[in-house]
């Protein structure tokens, strides 16, 4: 059973006295450790996807699933759980909460699993190392740079070691040798059994995956 499966999956939106379809009838799955790059022209609808995914948007028809658990099926406090639990999402604009610091904001995603202040401290500790960027702990997000705040967002998405990483344009605002550094770190997390599905532009980034689903009008491509 795939990790993740939608089916027929469609999200509209009010235009006029109409509605603007966004996706329609979306067929796609992902294996669990597959890395999926999802490519299209602008206003494909890959964002809208991938939120979707990232179960940010409950606002659409058809049927979602991941790990066997239907989505559309869930409250909206057990679809949150769920996230928590299974969901790394790295966004293309960072996201990182501007008065927290970089260990802070790390700290952030394992305060909602529970985790103890302890453990939480060893982890933050791990991943901070893990990533290159003990120097930054202390720092705030307006004191990093571009790439490093990207950095922290990806660390931030595997730090309480999801599922599945959704990753939004993870390169996009990053010149060409930070670019390549997020890619190889995606790749070694590839490598170590993450499921990882990227947004991307770029046919350099999805040759890192292993396949490619391509949306054109909010439709998937054969």
């Amino acid at each position: 059973m795939p990790l993740i499966r939608t089916e027929k999956l469609t999200k509209t939106v009010p235009q006029g006295h109409g509605r603007l379809w966004l996706l329609r009838d979306v067929d796609m799955h992902v294996d669990e450790g597959e890395f999926v790059s999802i490519m299209g022209p602008s206003g494909a609808g890959k964002t809208t996807l991938l939120h979707i995914l990232g179960m940010h948007d409950a606002d659409w028809e058809g049927s979602f699933t991941i790990d066997g658990t239907k989505i559309e099926s869930l409250s909206a406090k057990h679809r949150a759980d769920l996230q928590r639990r299974t969901v790394g999402f790295v966004f293309q604009s960072y996201h990182l909460i501007d008065d927290l610091t970089v260990a802070e904001n790390l700290d952030v995603p394992l305060r909602y699993r529970d985790v103890p202040k302890r453990e939480r401290e060893s982890i933050v500790a791990d991943v901070l190392d893990r990533f290159r960027i003990v120097a930054k702990k202390d720092l705030y997000p307006s004191q990093l740079s571009g790439g490093q705040q990207q950095l922290v967002g990806i660390a931030r998405a595997i730090v309480s070691n999801p599922r599945v990483i959704l990753a939004d344009e993870p390169t996009g605002n990053l010149h060409s040798d930070q670019a390549r550094e997020i890619m190889e770190l995606f790749r070694t997390l590839h490598r170590g059994g993450t499921t990882i599905v990227q947004v991307t532009h770029s046919e350099e980034n999805a040759a890192y995956g292993d396949r490619v689903v391509r949306l054109h009008d909010g439709r998937v491509v054969r």
